[in-house]
């Protein structure tokens, strides 16, 4: 088997939307009730330029503390804090939006139906195995593209689950190396974050939300004015789809052409 090597430093930042829980403390089924979503949404942004990215929300925020107009807003404490698509204002929503728009990053996502017979059968009702499969799904043809991999989490549960992501992110790579038949010298490093110290885990929390609201709401505005970002919508569990649940720029992701929740 022979291998590749590359030259470039790529940062890539993953957030999810959703949840990956399928019953409630009593084993009672809940998908699709009040705080349980029919679906989970894995992404990532991904730049060689993080500093600007920072850069320009700290800017964004700077701006919104000084705005006279916005004082007063009830979340303008939290938005202030971190920015999060679903509880920011409408107003900060816009700022942000608008200023994601012209920053230097590419996004991909992979979008899981919570379907009870795939997670009984798949992964013996675990929400972590079902967590990191997602995981090397949405990594699985990116990583080889660069010498060093530079992956930050937004932080979920205890420091138990670093192992497990580094394994998924590894079995990713098998994967593509069985694909293709060569192997590829890149190196990977993984870390944790929390929002409030990586601004870059605030956009692709923006990002995500602009695919979430695709799929459970129906509305395209969002995706539709940061869609040039985006390379890949993999909408995973989408079987009457298949092969066309793969959405990207050859096949652009709409909501008439995916399978009702």
């Amino acid at each position: 088997m022979s291998s590749v090597k590359n030259k470039d430093t790529a940062y890539f930042f993953v957030d999810e939307s959703g949840d990956p829980t399928f019953y409630d403390k009593y084993g009672n089924y809940i998908v699709g009730k009040d705080g349980c979503s029919r679906i989970l949404i894995l992404g990532f942004i991904t730049t060689i330029d993080p500093a600007s990215i920072r850069k320009a929300l700290i800017n964004v925020r700077t701006e919104i503390i000084d705005d006279k107009y916005l004082q007063g807003i009830p979340s303008l404490k939290k938005s202030i804090r971190a920015f999060h698509a679903k509880d920011d204002c409408s107003e900060v929503r816009q700022l942000i939006f608008k200023t994601i728009v012209n920053l230097n990053f590419s996004a991909q996502f992979v979008v899981a139906r919570k379907i009870e017979r795939v997670f009984t059968s798949t992964f013996n009702r675990n929400e972590n195995r079902f967590y990191d499969y997602l995981v090397s799904k949405l990594f699985q043809n990116v990583l080889h593209q660069n010498q060093k991999n530079l992956v930050y989490f937004s932080k979920r549960g205890s420091r138990k689950r670093q192992q497990p992501l580094e394994e998924a992110i590894q079995r990713s790579l098998e994967s593509f190396h069985r694909e293709k038949g060569f192997t590829v010298e890149t190196d990977v490093q993984i870390q944790s974050q929390t929002p409030v110290g990586e601004p870059c885990l605030q956009l692709i929390d923006y990002m995500n939300w602009s695919i979430f609201r695709v799929f459970t709401k129906g509305e395209m505005r969002y995706f539709n004015f940061v869609r040039d970002k985006v390379s890949l919508v993999w909408d995973i569990y989408d079987e009457n789809k298949y092969p066309l649940n793969y959405y990207d720029k050859n096949n652009p992701l709409e909501y008439k052409k995916i399978s009702p929740l």
